[in-house]
């Protein structure tokens, strides 16, 4: 299965260096100056990125640009054993083309009765795109970028151990089609049988954007259906090569702007994909509320 998904990343990879002159419709713009700018020239002033065409994940990590964005998520999973819920708020700036973000998650696990509960890791994160194509017609936009996140422990009952994450990540759009691809390499460090656990993280997320023209909903700018994969393989220690893969099917609503602030409602149910998951999660749902400002 994670081959699967790898092969996935590699042709969103693939997509962004097509020939134009692969897709029939996607005709060259008017001759006009050139668009490309930054480090070598690899950005172009045409993408999309950031320009909210990406809806934000549920359970795969946002690769978008996020110029001021908060968020409040609410997971609730269950097993044959008990239930777990982790509230999850997050803060995401911009500064160019850079987003900052900080988490701050709070998890309740039920085990057979016995309850463990605490503040998760504080995430700190960063990512920064360094190479785009966009078609002459804009058929195709991609971009590629760079990222890392650093979970700080909080010495909770489900936070003892530092982490660190290097990710790299995809952000495609083919006219209303998205497919946002990020994979990482964890480590986490300090004391007990997860010190210097090591896991390659992977996750895709598809969406579909319905704008309102073609959907006339009261108050509905756009509405965006959503099917994700969330995995992860261990590569080191007992459990080396363990798998794990999470499915997410869901939708966002993105609500017509407030004033400056536009709210963004999510709904999705996460089940288990391989066996893997399965031994920790049966089923499970999200909610999500998104405000840009």
């Amino acid at each position: 299965m994670k081959n699967i998904f790898i092969i996935g990343f590699l042709g969103a990879f693939a997509a962004g260096f097509i020939p134009a002159n692969a897709f029939a419709d996607d005709q060259p713009a008017p001759a006009s100056a050139d668009t490309h700018y930054g480090f070598l020239n690899l950005l172009d002033h045409r993408s999309s990125y950031g320009q909210g065409v990406f809806p934000e994940p549920f359970l795969v990590d946002d690769s978008d640009l996020e110029v001021n964005e908060a968020r409040l998520d609410w997971l609730h999973t269950r097993n044959a054993d008990g239930h777990t819920d982790i509230i999850h708020p997050e803060i995401e700036t911009g500064f160019g083309l850079l987003t900052l973000e900080i988490e701050a998650p709070y998890e309740r696990d039920v085990n057979n009765g016995v309850v463990t509960e605490g503040m998760d890791n504080i995430d700190l994160g960063a990512r920064y795109p360094f190479q785009q194509y966009v078609s002459p017609g804009g058929l195709i936009d991609s971009t590629f970028g760079a990222g890392v996140e650093v979970g700080i422990p909080t010495q909770s009952a489900v936070s003892k151990n530092a982490e660190l994450v290097p990710k790299i990540f995809n952000d495609l759009k083919v006219e209303n089609f998205t497919l946002q691809s990020i994979l990482g390499y964890s480590t986490l460090f300090g004391p007990g049988e997860d010190g210097n656990l090591r896991t390659f993280e992977y996750g895709f997320v598809f969406g579909y954007t319905i704008p309102h023209k073609q959907l006339p909903l009261p108050g509905v700018e756009q509405l965006v259906p959503v099917f994700e994969f969330d995995g992860e393989t261990e590569l080191n220690k007992a459990d080396s090569g363990h798998d794990s893969l999470l499915g997410n099917a869901g939708f966002r609503i993105n609500l017509k702007a407030i004033g400056r602030v536009q709210p963004r409602l999510g709904f999705g149910y996460v089940f288990p994909v391989d066996s893997g998951a399965r031994e920790d999660v049966h089923c499970g749902f999200i909610t999500s509320l998104v405000f840009e400002y």
